[in-house]
């Protein structure tokens, strides 16, 4: 389980709702993070960080109703293996510890979500809010809403909630959370984010429990085998690394390895706060280290390696980095392997 991370289509959810209310592809690209999401790799997760700054952007540029537009995006499918474990049991209550178990599956397993029964009634406790933060307002009304349409396609009832709590205290949207939710019962500033049903425990999901036991398992091989997706540095690093080795280091050459303009990669760049030549140097310095301790070529062979013209150009970039010649470096590693 890689913790801080969310899946790579729960990012893609929440890039198409940015789409959809309104953003740019660029704004998106840079909230983002990366430009594997879309790819369609259910392995693949990205920083927990990417999603709170895609709700800041989906906030931001949407505004009122931005979290419900999330909801309304996620259709059944999207979020993969996740939305049909709410079928996954003969009863929704059973269906919904299964789905608050797997929460990994669409959400960072840091994050705790529960379900509670207390007679009659069943609540999804979902913990979303530690603090006040505007961010957190699309969020808390994106997942609720999408936890109540999950329950109602597997149950084949528009049920309705007893009550719907917040910890947000963003009153002004009252109307439209009681369409959402058909319900007057919501507390805004409540101490937890939740939704609580009265009577619906033992109602039956018509889910098939050989199907649901295999649902389970795959979500739970999908985790074992998940990973950190590359960021968008560690993307055009490797770009940079491939042009190196083939002789073609050029800016417009890097930006096509990476499917973009060469105006887009440059702005990127700017939006990074870095440049072309930093990121460069960046990739000589770690693969001249890299050959200089692992091989036994000689300085100037490791110079024509990192694209520099002689060993002379190596050694003074080379000091500049590290404020010590190519000799010098080896000389250290030597000591410490030796020691």
């Amino acid at each position: 389980m890689i913790e801080g991370t969310i899946p790579m289509r729960t990012a893609a959810v929440l890039r198409e709702t940015a789409l959809r209310v309104g953003a740019k592809q660029g704004q998106i690209a840079f909230a983002a993070g990366t430009d594997a999401v879309g790819t369609g790799d259910e392995r693949l997760r990205v920083p927990i960080e990417s999603a709170w700054r895609l709700w800041e952007l989906i906030g931001s540029v949407g505004g009122p109703g931005a979290g419900l537009c999330a909801s309304a995006t996620a259709e059944r499918g999207g979020l993969g293996v996740w939305d049909y474990l709410f079928a996954s049991r003969a009863t929704l209550a059973e269906s919904l510890r299964t789905v608050m178990e797997l929460r990994s599956a669409v959400t960072d397993p840091a994050v705790v979500w529960e379900v509670r029964e207390d007679g009659a009634l069943l609540t999804v406790r979902v913990g979303v809010a530690q603090e006040a933060d505007p961010v957190y307002v699309p969020v808390e009304e994106f997942v609720l809403a999408l936890i109540l349409r999950r329950i109602r396609e597997a149950t084949g009832q528009e049920i309705v909630p007893v009550r719907v709590g917040f910890t947000h205290r963003c009153t002004f949207r009252y109307r439209d959370m009681i369409e959402e939710f058909g319900t007057g019962r919501i507390d805004f500033g409540a101490p937890y984010s939740e939704i609580t049903f009265l009577d619906a425990g033992a109602l039956p999901t018509g889910g098939d429990p050989g199907l649901g036991e295999v649902l389970r398992h795959y979500a739970e091989l999908l985790l074992a085998n998940s990973r950190r997706a590359p960021g968008w540095r560690e993307e055009l690093h490797r770009a940079i690394s491939e042009a190196l080795a083939r002789g073609e280091l050029g800016l417009d050459a890097v930006a096509h390895r990476l499917a973009q303009s060469p105006r887009t990669l440059q702005r990127r760049l700017r939006d990074m706060d870095t440049t072309w030549r930093a990121e460069i140097e960046q990739v000589r310095w770690r693969q001249a280290q890299n050959l200089l301790r692992d091989t036994d070529l000689s300085v100037q062979s490791v110079a024509a390696r990192v694209g520099y013209s002689d060993a002379r150009a190596l050694r003074r970039a080379f000091h500049r980095w590290t404020g010590q010649t190519p000799d010098g470096f080896r000389g250290v590693i030597a000591d410490e392997r030796a020691g």
